[in-house]
């Protein structure tokens, strides 16, 4: 997988499921919309507000980070979704946000986009990704360690608890 600016690549996963990634369109953010809200409306009493994600203008985040959406072979409508950023001051490409429609969950989606950021970084000349999720969605933070991320620190910015994560790539 060529994890660059091609048009369309296309992914296999481990479970056999074929999809396409693809660059985000203007098109695509009523469906970017709303994978986020279903996907995180239930951290909100967790958390005490609206996570970070749901507050984001993807309209507007198209126009300055690469957004990339997984569509399963033979659906029109995007079922996963990734927000990426390579900084020029950075060695690392940031992972701004990674969302699976829930009903689309568990079926290797997740892992597919990941790896399409991997391949993003390298392609961009990047050796690592970075990425930030809020410490009471400790689900995340587990699944980023069994994902080989190292936890490199934590800090309260805009009202939000993170906790920063880094993965080298090789």
């Amino acid at each position: 997988m060529a994890g660059t600016d091609a048009a369309k690549t296309q992914v296999k996963g481990a479970n056999g499921a074929v999809a396409t990634i693809e660059r985000a369109t203007s098109d695509d953010v009523p469906a970017i919309k709303a994978m986020v809200q279903s996907a995180y409306t239930k951290y909100i009493e967790r958390i005490g507000k609206e996570p970070a994600p749901m507050t984001a203008d993807y309209s507007k985040l198209l126009n300055t980070h690469d957004i990339f959406v997984l569509r399963p072979e033979g659906s029109p409508t995007a079922q996963g979704s990734i927000v990426l950023l390579a900084r020029p001051d950075s060695d690392a490409v940031d992972i701004n946000n990674l969302v699976v429609d829930v009903a689309s969950q568990g079926k290797g989606y997740g892992r597919l986009l990941m790896n399409y950021a991997e391949d993003f970084a390298r392609a961009k000349g990047r050796v690592a990704l970075e990425l930030y999720t809020n410490v009471k969605m400790w689900e995340n933070i587990g699944l980023y360690a069994k994902m080989g991320f190292d936890e490199v620190d934590r800090r309260v910015e805009d009202g939000y608890e993170r906790v920063y994560f880094r993965k080298p790539l090789n």
